[in-house]
C-alpha cells in the first residue's frame, strides 16, 4: 500500500494572479506549479499554497494561514536576506511557539512556527 497521508493545503485570496506568483516566486522562493488568470498554485518543499481570483480586498485583508514545522529558522534568515518586507521578528509567543508573520501584497498573513504547544 502507497503511503499517502492527508493534507491541508491553504486556498487563498489574491487581487493579481501574477502579483501572486511573482510575490511568492521572487521573495518567498516558492516555485509556480500552475498559473492562469484565475488560480496559482506555488510549491516550496512540503509547503503548497493555492489561491484564486477576487476583486473583493476584504478576503484577502482577512485571511491567514499557519504553518508548521520545517526550517522555520532559516527561512526567516533567508527571507531577511531578501529583504521581504512586512517580516515580523522571529520570537517565541505567549503560547510558546516560536514565530515570525510575512503579509503577501494583498494582505494574506502568512504564520511559520515551531516549537510546542
Amino acid at each position: 500500500m502507497t503511503h499517502d497521508p492527508a493534507r491541508t493545503i491553504p486556498i487563498l485570496a489574491s487581487l493579481d494572479i501574477a502579483e501572486s506568483a511573482a510575490f511568492y516566486a521572487d521573495q518567498l522562493g516558492f516555485t509556480v506549479g500552475y498559473q492562469d488568470a484565475g488560480y496559482l498554485i506555488v510549491r516550496r518543499d512540503e509547503m503548497e499554497i493555492h489561491f484564486w481570483k477576487t476583486d473583493d480586498r476584504r478576503f484577502p485583508e482577512n485571511t491567514s494561514c499557519y504553518i508548521r514545522g520545517g526550517q522555520v529558522a532559516a527561512l526567516h534568515a533567508e527571507f531577511e536576506k531578501r529583504g521581504v518586507e512586512r517580516l515580523s521578528p522571529f520570537e517565541v509567543r505567549p503560547w510558546n511557539m516560536k514565530e515570525f508573520y510575512v503579509h503577501d501584497p494583498h494582505g494574506n498573513l502568512l504564520k511559520f512556527g515551531c516549537g510546542e504547544w
